[in-house]
């Protein structure tokens, strides 16, 4: 079984309230443990090899508050801290790891193929803001059919909103969403209900408000740059530590709160030029703990690269990842339903884009890319589907967005049902972002709760000078603002008007359909056929090898009527259908504008 002594930094809190502190501080002199709560006790720590300081306290309990000071530069927070109760600058909490009782002994997780995501801020997800309001929602995504959560990043970053992406403790829980023990009893109750829970990770830098990392050691380095900040030290002198901070926050959310997947954030901006790959230590350290907890642990990544080998196995000397987020898909299909957007997807808008992302993947695989001014990508063709989450949401694309509009709100429920049935009519595996499935009608804006003015005025001005590149003559929201942060939050369901109803029912039969159809049930490209259909249409066949029934999916995305020809030898039948108008007849489909329907059929015997 892991135990406490296998993350190398952190405050270790036994059953006899015997306590550990250790920090790695290479460049240190000597080190100080500030203890402030209960009590007012300071220690100087000894110093051991590679860097680190420890002290074992007797009679340290549960709630204790710690600092620490390396050469009298001052008192910071644990850069390992298990949680920041009072906010980035406060002290340390010592944490019972012990404390809570797991339910979920013959959990085992979902196959990865089986998964329907469903990402959440946990902020803007409920009135609440917290764990314990996500956990109230749980039967109702459970009938909706979605299995899986994937919560936006929970490292405590400053103040009470932000989108994650600032944190700057990665092992403690964010102190406003209810901390760690809540963080367990939300996972606890998925579990129990059947849903996966899965937890964004941020590796390629970390936000600036509250960080202290650079008085304890070298994690960054100057050799690299990332848009958001400086760039972690994965590769320079002293990046065995680096590395080894990271490598144990893996196992600190899969062990310790029984997370069953990590989506990392931005891995192209991950720098790494060591023959042992960090990627390679990733998979390594995964494998290890899916040995150790008896279950699958599905790692996935957010990659900018259009690169086979971020899915390609290590021995391969690819990336080791289980699945990649397939921007691409998104483009495509937003591009070609929404024209407005070619401002800001200048490469993309055309029906065979939409076709190529059906069939392939990456849409870009080699191809001479405006927006890049250079080729991009390599072909996805022969990756299988389960290795791609395919979205037509998600928090970066809302966010960005003018106004943070959703979909709906862009394009209207007729294309909103074309752009679902794409989704989960694809060989990859669904993501959806909050509030979809039944048309949210609040935005999703960009948030921040930071105290320094000076910080404060410099994300606005980089706000102001992102959308003036895509949307000329449109002020963002400020993000500082409170009055942002309560726009994006979540109406619930609340008095649903009928187009919101609709879309639920038509996200609930895709859905449905998607979990029992045995074509659907097959991740392989091979068992999928999509065309286009005069530029206005597109048609998708799937079927199994093993089964007799298959699906045909018709989408006018046209504003004229559209009349195709349903294929082969089957009989076939509606089985679901987004206008009534919409009829089959002597083997045509009819379909008015904006439209989309699904058949099944038979071989005829």
């Amino acid at each position: 079984m892991i135990s406490k002594a296998h993350l190398n930094q952190g405050a270790f809190l036994d059953e006899d309230n015997k306590c550990v502190f250790k920090i790695w501080a290479p460049e240190a002199t000597g080190m100080v443990l500030h203890l402030v709560y209960p009590s007012d006790r300071k220690y100087m720590m000894n110093r051991l090899e590679n860097g680190y300081f420890t002290i074992t306290l007797e009679n340290i309990k549960a709630g204790t508050k710690y600092f620490y000071n390396p050469d009298n530069k001052g008192d910071t927070p644990d850069p390992a801290s298990f949680f920041q109760p009072d906010g980035v600058h406060g002290p340390s909490e010592v944490v019972d790891h012990n404390l809570f009782r797991w339910e979920d002994a013959k959990w085992k997780g979902i196959p990865i193929e089986e998964l329907i995501f469903y990402e959440i801020h946990t902020g803007a997800f409920t009135a609440e803001g917290t764990f314990e309001g996500i956990e109230a929602r749980l039967d109702e995504l459970s009938a909706t059919g979605i299995n899986a959560i994937l919560l936006m990043p929970l490292g405590q970053f400053p103040g009470t909103r932000n989108w994650g992406y600032d944190g700057v403790y990665s092992y403690a829980v964010q102190n406003s969403y209810g901390g760690p023990q809540q963080l367990k009893k939300l996972v606890n109750a998925c579990h129990k209900k059947g849903l996966a829970v899965f937890l964004d990770v941020v590796y390629n830098h970390l936000g600036p408000e509250g960080n202290y990392l650079s008085r304890y050691g070298p994690y960054y380095t100057s050799r690299y740059s990332t848009p958001w900040g400086q760039a972690i030290n994965y590769d320079g002198p002293d990046s065995d530590e680096v590395r080894n901070f990271f490598l144990d926050n893996l196992l600190y959310w899969c062990f310790y709160f029984h997370i069953d997947g990590l989506r990392f954030d931005a891995i192209h901006a991950i720098f790494d030029n060591r023959a042992d790959m960090f990627w390679h230590l990733v998979r390594e350290r995964i494998n290890a703990l899916q040995q150790l907890l008896g279950k699958r642990i599905y790692i996935i990544a957010e990659s900018d690269l259009n690169s086979p080998r971020v899915t390609d196995t290590t021995d391969k000397n690819g990336y080791g990842f289980d699945a990649q987020w397939l921007d691409d898909f998104h483009h495509a299909v937003y591009a070609r339903l929404y024209p407005e957007a070619l401002q800001q997807y200048v490469d993309f808008g055309a029906t065979d884009q939409v076709i190529t992302a059906l069939k392939d993947g990456f849409v870009h695989s080699g191809q001479y890319v405006k927006a890049r001014k250079r080729r991009h990508g390599l072909s996805s063709a022969n990756i299988p589907g389960k290795h791609f989450i395919a979205f037509i949401q998600n928090h970066d694309q809302v966010g960005n967005g003018i106004g943070g509009k959703r979909l709906q709100s862009l394009i209207g429920i007729r294309k909103m049902k074309i752009a679902a049935t794409l989704l989960f009519m694809s060989p990859y595996i669904p993501l959806l972002f909050m509030g979809e499935e039944y048309g949210e009608e609040q935005p999703f804006l960009y948030f921040i709760d930071h105290s320094e003015a000076s910080l404060i005025e410099s994300v606005r001005k980089g706000r102001k000078e992102e959308f003036s590149r895509f949307f000329q003559g449109t002020e963002p929201p400020d993000p500082q603002h409170p009055g942002t942060f309560i726009k994006s939050k979540l109406g619930w369901r609340t008095a649903l008007k009928e187009e919101q109803k609709d879309i639920l029912r038509w996200y609930e039969a895709l859905i449905s359909l998607r979990k029992s159809h045995p074509a659907m049930r097959i991740s392989g490209k091979e068992f999928i056929a999509a065309r286009n259909i005069d530029d206005r249409g597109i048609s998708i066949l799937r079927f199994h090898p093993l089964s007799e029934e298959s699906l045909f999916v018709v989408l006018n995305l046209g504003n004229d009527i559209l009349v195709t020809t349903l294929p082969g030898n089957k009989k076939w039948q509606q089985l679901i259908a987004s206008d009534p108008a919409i009829n089959l007849s002597d083997g045509l489909a009819t379909l008015p504008p904006l439209s989309a329907t699904i058949f099944k059929g038979w071989h005829n015997s």
